[in-house]
């Protein structure tokens, strides 16, 4: 799979969990009603499966002892495992959300040995900044400060906004003017969450001046969202104002109208991450493929995002099944038991065409995006969206042509080989 770049995450928990909290923290729906539990779905059995080994406990543990054993190995630990496993070299941290119990990205590089880079989330600055008691005819200078301040104390590489959350994407594409922002700033008062249409217009264009990639958190996510305005095709007149790069994080179910949007928009860049966690690997297959239906290769990223509770190998694990598959693989092998005939094994062909589409968001390419400095390369990108455009199976299930499986018996699929 070669080095991985989560470019968005959050902190990892630093405090022991019990089984309520640790259920809270697998779901986006929270803690599990009474006599449920949220290891009763494909996120808990990806846990159980690709985390438990890593704990030394064998596949599919229980959930009791894949608890013990996290309480005896200490949080420090299980985070440094789990991590550790997943080949990540840089984690790009979302630090506005409930900081506090969670690690901070230089907390993160300590534990995992990698690099982490500082995100700035747009709706926490503007907080901050309310509960100072600006005064409303000061706050969109105060704000543009603050934001520059906050963005250069840290070193941030982007900027995210949660809009999804609060008000949706119905948004008027223009700049509010300065009364509008003051009249909005006075009504809000900044004893609640920002949650304006207008401060929310205001503060992306605060974000487009610091040149930086903005995040926006899209559909999937906690009880807050309204699914029927989260849409990111609701954005289209937002986006084609401005050049800045437009990442559009986790997509389900619109993953298909963020893939029209990297079509359209050279400037959008699309992830669908955090889907791979929640919709189990058959269905993950099929996320990754409409995904890729029309979204240039260069811009469409398949990992993100960290867990809290630092379930992270399920994650890389569902993007390394999803793409082979995607790409034409076989996915995870499935063991024969006693008396049954194993299928004649081909070249592993499959592997080839899987490490190319990661490949593509290279590490040192990636970095152009996010700015930050260069340093990982991973071969040459032109190359393999040459080789993607040719032999990426975009359908799963359909078999492949008889060229393509000639091919693969004589051992000249085209593919260079692996470095």
């Amino acid at each position: 799979m070669g080095l991985l770049i989560d470019h968005h995450c959050h902190g990892v928990v630093t405090r022991e969990l019990d089984r309520a909290g640790f259920e809270a923290l697998i779901s986006e729906g929270g803690a599990p009603p009474p006599g449920d539990t949220n290891f009763d779905t494909p996120v808990g059995l990806a846990i159980r499966r690709h985390c438990a080994p890593r704990l030394d406990l064998p596949e599919h543990a229980s959930p009791e002892d894949y608890l013990a054993r996290r309480a005896e190995l200490g949080t420090e630990e299980v985070t440094r495992r789990l991590l550790a496993t997943t080949g990540t070299a840089r984690y790009l941290v979302d630090t506005g959300f409930n900081a506090e119990g969670l690690t901070t990205p230089e907390q993160l590089a300590g534990i995992t040995g990698a690099r982490a880079h500082h995100v700035v989330r747009l709706e926490k600055v503007a907080e901050d900044l309310a509960s100072d008691g600006v005064d409303p005819a000061e706050f969109a200078g105060a704000f543009r400060d603050r934001l520059h301040r906050a963005v250069a104390d840290v070193g941030a590489v982007g900027v995210k906004s949660v809009a999804a959350y609060r008000t949706g994407f119905r948004l008027d594409p223009a700049p509010p003017g300065a009364a509008e922002v003051t009249a909005a700033v006075a009504r809000w008062g900044g004893t609640t969450r920002l949650a304006d249409p207008v401060l929310q217009r205001f503060t992306l264009e605060a974000a487009v001046e610091l040149g930086l990639p903005i995040q926006f958190h899209v559909g999937f996510g906690d009880r807050d969202i309204r699914m029927t305005d989260v849409d990111p095709t609701l954005l289209s007149d937002w986006i084609g104002r401005h050049r800045v790069p437009v990442m559009l994080l986790h997509c389900w179910p619109y993953q298909r109208q963020a893939s029209f949007l990297a079509a359209v928009f050279p400037n959008v860049h699309v992830d669908v991450g955090l889907a791979l966690h929640y919709v189990g690997p058959r269905r993950g297959v099929a996320v990754l493929a409409e995904l890729a239906e029309v979204a240039p290769f260069t811009r469409a990223v398949l990992l993100g995002r960290v867990r809290r509770s630092g379930a992270v190998p399920a994650g890389s694990a569902r993007l390394r099944h999803g793409t082979d598959r995607a790409a034409g693989g076989p996915g995870r092998q499935r063991r024969m038991g006693p008396g049954r005939r194993r299928a004649h094994r081909r070249p592993d062909r499959a592997r080839q065409r899987r490490t190319r589409l990661p490949a593509i968001n290279r590490a040192d390419g990636r970095h152009q995006k996010i700015a930050v400095p260069h340093g990982c390369p991973i071969g040459d990108s032109h190359q393999r969206v040459r080789i993607l455009s040719r032999q990426l199976r975009l359908e799963p299930g359909r078999r492949r042509g008889p060229q393509l499986r000639r091919a693969d018996r004589r051992g000249r699929s085209g593919l260079p080989p692996d470095p």
